[in-house]
């Protein structure tokens, strides 16, 4: 048997699911069904769109749900119609009850951005950088009624790079989940599939982000503002105080040097292209900022049309300190 026999119902919501729907698509599966969070207002205009993975089904003809739950009894009476051999869920957002999990023949599994058990939860990718962590990956998971504990099916790794950020490692591991998704599906297909039980005991969680996460403390370390940096870019960068103003932090790169009896948050050095930051243990580099109103720009840029803007010995202020000013 072919996994491209198989009847195969996705459920995801976000673009990284959305590349997996397309993966399967080009590969000839017979998805017979997409499963989407409902549409929601987005950006400034709060326009309705649809989600990304609600768009790829429609272009290619594939019926779309989009309940607020699953727990619904003709929710779950309208899967069961559809008959499906296996149910792929990436980046869904929703918990599947029970009654769902034993729905498909071959059960529902997820594809999951983490090396499981570490980063169970919502933001496994944000939490790798923000922690330090060297290396992540892809996990194909056999899910159960637990948030993200069920055996796993196939691993995948890859390092995570100094200058990676949340949005280049997220498309580094869809590219990859994509691939280790379409080579299980071969092996479930010829019966080689070995679940494998997750170590409990290790498991640490992905909690959501918070938006006051992003708040950079100039007291803190260099590497660890380096981090931050990192995780919350592109999504929510982060941001000090300068000037009255929110000033978000969009590269900056730690270094070694600190300056001893200096404040946080001093700006040490300003040429035209990098401004070196004092820090509670290093200094950081910073090459690219963005004013609020204005779109991420280099710093020769800026300085270009504003060459008085940044001044030596100069404070940006800590956010974590001024947090009543960002509320």
């Amino acid at each position: 048997m072919s996994f491209r026999d198989l009847r195969i119902v996705f459920a995801g919501t976000p673009e990284f699911a959305a590349a997996h729907l397309t993966a399967l698509i080009a590969s000839d599966c017979k998805v017979v069904s997409a499963y989407s969070q409902p549409d929601r207002p987005s950006g400034r205009g709060k326009k309705i769109l649809s989600t990304p993975v609600k768009a790829v089904a429609l272009e290619h003809g594939i019926n779309v749900r989009q309940p607020l739950t699953l727990r619904a009894q003709e929710v779950q009476a309208e899967l069961a119609e559809l008959a499906p051999d296996l149910m792929i869920v990436v980046a869904y957002g929703l918990m599947l009850p029970p009654a769902v999990l034993a729905t498909p023949r071959l059960g529902c599994i997820n594809v999951h951005a983490s090396l499981l058990p570490r980063w169970r939860g919502a933001a496994p990718i944000e939490r790798a950088i923000l922690a330090g962590d060297t290396e992540t990956g892809v996990n194909i998971m056999q899910m159960d009624s637990g948030l993200d504990t069920g055996p796993i099916l196939a691993t995948a790794k890859i390092p995570i790079a100094n200058a990676d950020n949340s949005g280049t490692l997220t498309l580094k591991l869809q590219e990859l989940g994509c691939r280790t998704l379409l080579n299980f599906l071969d092996e479930l297909a010829k019966g080689a599939a070995h679940p494998a039980p997750q170590d409990n005991q290790i498991a640490t969680y992905a909690h959501k982000l918070g938006k006051d996460e992003a708040g950079i403390n100039w007291a803190g370390s260099a590497a660890v503002i380096q981090q931050q940096i990192r995780a919350f870019f592109p999504r929510s960068p982060a941001y000090c105080l300068y000037q009255g103003q929110r000033l978000r932090i969009i590269t900056g790169m730690a270094q070694s040097h600190s300056y001893a009896g200096q404040i946080p948050g001093t700006i040490m050095e300003i040429t035209h292209a990098r401004m070196l930051i004092a820090c509670g243990t290093g200094s950081l580099e910073v090459s690219e900022v963005q004013l609020e109103g204005k779109t991420p720009m280099p710093l020769p840029v800026l300085l270009n049309g504003r060459p008085d803007f940044f001044q030596r010995g100069s404070q940006l202020l800590s956010a974590v300190a001024h947090a009543q000013t960002f509320k």
